[in-house]
């Protein structure tokens, strides 16, 4: 594979991008800072196809990122892979109003193959690759500039080792038969829904002890003009502070959460497997990195563990497994 140096001028990137737009996958990561920002600042993207990778500078004077955020949520024909993306595609969305598409992640999969519901990306990669992950550069500021070899080496072995992790995941799906409820958890981890902030709705993050009519009326209306003020200025920071590395490398994550829209179907074909992709072609959406994961997707966890679905016969699961080759 091609390690490209790092990307920070627009014509470097759009004919990255060009090449990478008739690849069956690519790997998608990003790094960020969150800590005081109502946003997360995006400091680097990095991506990855079987070919080739390159870490992009999102920081760097005039670059233009149109290229690569059209490849992510306007191609629906190259399957956006990544690990534990929550928050990746929260980036994406607050850029673009839309989520990547179609999507594959691996943490997601490593659950229907049994690796525990939230294997960390350092586990992944041993335990798919035999490799050590290093982990030196785990806690860098990625704001501060300019990044040295050994953070963009970090940052770009993110990306290199899904490249080859993702194939035999999907192999092994296809072999097992553990991908029926695959669809599912994608459309949930893509709902755009979940990533668009209502300040009318941001009252139901606060724990309170009452539901006094007057507390709850105060509550509503500070809750609804912090949200305001953070959305259109951006000096406020966001309650949740959890590390990214932490989620990536074991901790907690909660990105698989969310809402499946109706109508949700697999189409496309990669190399004899399915993508993943909604029927009606709309909007996809946001997965929400603290609410824990619902009763379905436990549900569907007991289902992959049987290696079918509930109620029905080995062969029609099987019929129905988007992995299933035609």
């Amino acid at each position: 594979m091609h390690i490209h140096p790092l990307i920070s001028d627009s014509a470097t990137l759009a004919n990255l991008c060009a090449r990478m737009a008739d690849a069956d996958y690519v790997c998608v990561d990003t790094e960020f800072m969150r800590e005081s920002t109502y946003y997360p600042e995006l400091c680097l993207i990095q991506i990855a196809d079987d070919k080739e990778a390159a870490a992009i500078d999102p920081m760097a004077p005039g670059i233009d990122l149109k290229p690569l955020l059209d490849l992510l949520v306007e191609n629906h024909d190259v399957l956006k892979v990544v690990h534990a993306g929550g928050q990746d595609i929260e980036i994406v969305y607050n850029l673009t109003g839309k989520t990547p598409f179609p999507l594959f992640d691996t943490q997601v999969a490593a659950m229907a193959l049994g690796q525990g519901e939230q294997i960390g990306y350092s586990n992944l990669v041993d335990s798919w690759l035999g490799i050590a992950v290093d982990k030196g550069a785990r806690f860098t500021d990625w704001a501060r500039r300019p990044l040295d070899a050994r953070q963009i080496e970090y940052a770009i072995g993110d990306v290199t080792h899904l490249s080859k992790i993702f194939p035999k995941m999907l192999e092994r799906l296809r072999k097992t038969g553990r991908g029926v409820w695959l669809d599912q958890e994608m459309e949930r981890l893509g709902d755009t829904a979940n990533y668009a902030n209502d300040p009318d709705l941001a009252w139901k993050r606060v724990r309170i002890s009452g539901r006094k009519p007057e507390v709850l009326g105060r509550l509503k209306a500070l809750a609804r003009w912090r949200e305001a003020r953070g959305a259109g200025e951006g000096p406020a920071a966001r309650p949740d502070r959890q590390g990214r590395d932490a989620r990536r490398h074991g901790g907690p994550s909660t990105q698989e959460a969310g809402r499946s829209r109706p109508g949700a179907r697999p189409v496309g074909e990669l190399g004899g497997e399915r993508h993943w992709r909604p029927a009606d072609g709309g909007d996809r959406g946001r997965a929400t990195a603290r609410r824990g994961r619902t009763a379905a997707t436990r549900r569907s966890q007991a289902r992959a563990r049987q290696g079918g679905v509930a109620g029905r016969g080995p062969s029609q699961a099987a019929a129905e497994d988007p992995l299933a080759r035609h």
